[in-house]
């Protein structure tokens, strides 16, 4: 749920943070949340009851996530992109792209944070992606919960199985990469040898 300072909330409904102020003193109008610092924050559920909108009405869209590791990927992401975007046409989806570049272990990446805002704000119908582990590496079921509890779907383009092994293979690359990336010569270049044993191994 999105929320908004005193400030922001009176300049999007036409009135002063003072009538606001006496609004909530005349209990006509209660913050959804007071700070302990005393700031009054007001919810977007309030804004689209006093503007009148009903979000049940409101159409949502349909999102397609596409993500890579690194940098080094920007052609693999531009595939996952075209793949993903002809999935969607074919299934007649009107739809937006929303892309990442980063670790499926850091969940704080720009893409995700504005998908899951938009989950949360009840504006998404469905997201797809091409693999389960495109919209992140761990932690898949903590997103599906979040998606179930705001009516959003999530639909997997390619739900081939993997084995036991190639995911533990696949996962400890993952981590080695992550943490490889923090350590210092010696210690890195131990770090990428083993990540290429392990793939090449598998």
């Amino acid at each position: 749920m999105k929320y908004y300072s005193i400030g922001k909330f009176a300049k999007l409904i036409g009135k002063t943070e003072q009538t606001l102020r006496n609004w909530d003193k005349n209990n006509r109008l209660k913050p959804a949340y007071i700070a302990p610092s005393g700031f009054r924050y007001y919810s977007e559920e309030q804004l689209n009851h006093f503007l009148g909108i009903n979000k049940q009405f409101l159409k949502k869209k349909i999102i397609g996530y596409c993500r890579v590791s690194s940098q080094k990927q920007k052609d693999d992401l531009e595939r996952q992109i075209k793949y993903v975007k002809e999935y969607m046409i074919a299934k007649g989806y009107q739809f937006e792209i929303i892309t990442d570049i980063g670790s499926g272990i850091n969940y704080n990446k720009n893409g995700l944070n504005k998908l899951i805002d938009m989950i949360t704000n009840g504006e998404v119908e469905k997201i797809v992606v091409l693999y389960k582990d495109r919209l992140v590496r761990f932690g898949y079921e903590l997103i599906e919960n979040i998606c179930n509890k705001y009516g959003t779907v999530i639909e997997i383009i390619d739900n081939t199985e993997k084995t036991e092994e190639q995911e533990l293979v696949e996962d400890l690359v993952q981590i080695i990469t992550v943490f490889s990336c923090k350590l210092q010569s010696k210690r890195a270049n131990k770090a990428k040898k083993m990540i290429k044993e392990l793939t090449e191994n598998d």
